[in-house]
């Protein structure tokens, strides 16, 4: 398979880099700047991508590379400080600007460069490059610059303070961009990504879903052999496409524990039981376990945030392993580990680890297993929607908004109780089925010509699209309701109420580690208000969080 690799320098978009190569149809992984040379000869691939970074490349001790990495004979695109670095290294100069150049800026590009389009380039890859206009914006973020090009490099884009935005050395098919192309605020830079990939490198684009699912449970199968399987499936969207992968290879060999805790959103665990138990759409085992009562008790009085989720997270531990003594020896322990989980855990690329992987330090300690299996482990979480629509799951557990593992344990400011729980959940579901109205109502007025009002029929692709490229400007990546601790003074129907508040969240945000408040429509909003003080027993203030991440986080707690 051929590959694209990320070499990763601490910068905050290598994930985002990573998810541009696939959605060029092309492999890629992301790798640490110390990864020995020999290691990625042995990889054999097809480009390698330089990341931005949060040293000046020229201080001692700053995150760097060996020449010899420019002398592979593969192409190389530096970004950022990646470009910086590669000037650097290959003798020309980096200086200290006089001001930091941040945020939307024009850009004059070269369109006769390959990662402009190759306008009239007579290179072999040129039909397949796309064009990008003469001028257009990019997204700058830098106080260095190249003040001097190494030998053989010329500049191919320059800003009104940057001379040099872009450079190329065509001999050697070595590239730089000073800007971020990967993020959405160049708006062509996924046709710079693009040209560099596919033209370029010359990569034929076969990393698709599809091919992955034929192999996945190809692989899977002969893996497992005639073994038995344990899954823990909480219905969330990465379990949940592990347990459809897992069945579509290996059958009733699966056996799957959903712990129903009761701190699941309205209705959820029955729809999680519809899809995969008895009668649903799916050859597996499937066990249920209502601790709902279990955790309230556990729970109860207890309102500090750390302490509810590590309370939660050890009970889910042990009822999962109750069961799993029920079942008996297994030969694998299935995860929906996915690529965010292994990068983010500082198993692959430079970054800082920004939190424990999900599915180490919380193994069951006496579950008796031989391996863990773990299907969905080279995927981005959109990639994982794909794989999911293509195994047949429905849409709605596909594009299910993200919820955190201690569920609405963390959505409940302060101690939990059944009756709290109850009155986020319906909160939660007022909330949740206004907004997706909205955004069905306009995707009907604006794309019925493109994908008509019925979703039967859709390829994955086009399915893919509908529910989650094209929405509204304003459509958040995450919504939810949450409980306040916070009770007020009321008057309703007359009479005084003391009740509680609810707080609705909303954020845009594209890798999660920041993220702004999102614009919805006033009018939706006012009808989620009224729903809810009207429908929701015990609520009567309903507040629009408009924190941005950071300095919040996007949960509450």
């Amino acid at each position: 398979m051929e590959k694209v690799i990320v070499i990763d320098f601490g910068g905050q978009y290598n994930q985002l880099v990573a998810r541009r190569v696939r959605e060029c149809n092309v492999y890629c992984e992301i790798y640490s700047y110390r990864t020995p040379l020999e290691k990625i000869k042995e990889m054999d691939p097809k480009g390698i991508i330089l990341t931005g970074g949060p040293s000046s490349c020229y201080e001692e001790g700053a995150a760097t590379c060996s020449p010899e990495l420019f002398e592979l004979g593969v192409p190389v695109l530096g970004l950022c400080y990646g470009a910086q670095l590669m000037s650097h290294v290959l003798g020309g100069k980096v200086e200290r600007a006089d001001f930091r150049e941040y945020g939307k800026t024009e850009l004059e590009v070269d369109t006769k460069s390959a990662l402009f389009g190759g306008e009239g380039s007579s290179l072999p890859y040129a039909l397949s490059l796309q064009k990008v206009n003469a001028k257009t914006s990019c997204w700058m973020s830098h106080f260095d610059y190249i003040s001097k090009l190494a030998p053989g490099f010329t500049s191919v884009a320059h800003t009104s303070s940057t001379p040099v935005a872009a450079m190329e050395d065509v001999s050697r098919n070595l590239y730089g961009i000073q800007f971020h192309p990967e993020v959405l605020h160049t708006p062509e830079g996924s046709k710079m990504l693009y040209n560099f990939v596919r033209g370029i490198c010359g990569c034929k684009g076969d990393w698709r879903m599809d091919t992955f699912v034929r192999d996945s449970i190809e692989s899977i199968r002969k893996k497992v052999g005639n073994g038995k399987v344990l899954l823990a499936l909480s219905g969330g969207v990465d379990s949940s496409v592990a347990a459809a992968l897992l069945s579509h290879a290996i059958g009733k060999q699966l056996t799957c524990v959903f712990v129903d805790h009761g701190l699941l959103r309205k209705n959820e665990g029955d729809e999680v039981e519809a899809v995969f138990g008895k009668g649903g759409r799916f050859d597996l085992n499937f066990v249920r376990v209502n601790a709902a009562e279990r955790y309230y008790i556990k729970l109860a009085g207890v309102d500090e945030p750390e302490r509810k989720r590590k309370i939660i997270g050890e009970e889910f531990i042990r009822v999962f392993e109750e069961e799993a003594k029920k079942i008996g020896a297994v030969d694998f322990l299935a995860q929906g580990t996915i690529y965010p989980d292994v990068v983010e855990s500082g198993l692959g690329g430079e970054s800082a680890v920004i939190k424990s992987h999900h599915n180490v330090g919380g193994l069951p300690e006496h579950v008796d297993f031989k391996e863990i299996i773990e299907p969905l482990r080279d995927l981005f979480k959109d990639e994982v929607r794909k794989v999911g629509l293509e195994l047949g799951i429905p849409a709605e557990l596909v594009f299910r908004q993200p919820f955190p593992g201690p569920g609405l344990g963390v959505r409940i400011l302060g101690d939990i109780t059944a009756e709290k729980v109850k009155m986020t959940q319906d909160a939660d579901a007022i909330y949740r089925e206004e907004v997706a109205k909205a955004a069905e109502e306009w995707k009907k007025e604006n794309l019925s010509g493109r994908f008509g009002e019925s979703k039967e029929g859709l390829s994955v692709d086009e399915l893919f699209s509908r529910e989650h490229e094209f929405n509204p400007l304003w459509m958040p990546d995450q919504y939810f309701a949450a409980l306040t601790n916070v009770r007020s003074v009321g008057v309703m129907g007359d009479e005084r109420t003391y009740d509680y508040a609810i707080a609705l969240r909303a954020v845009k945000t594209v890798d999660f580690m920041t993220a702004e408040a999102a614009d919805i429509p006033f009018e939706v909003l006012q009808t989620v208000m009224s729903r809810i003080i009207n429908e929701v027993r015990g609520v009567n203030r309903v507040f629009y969080d408009l924190t941005s991440k950071p300095p919040g986080t996007i949960e509450m707690e």
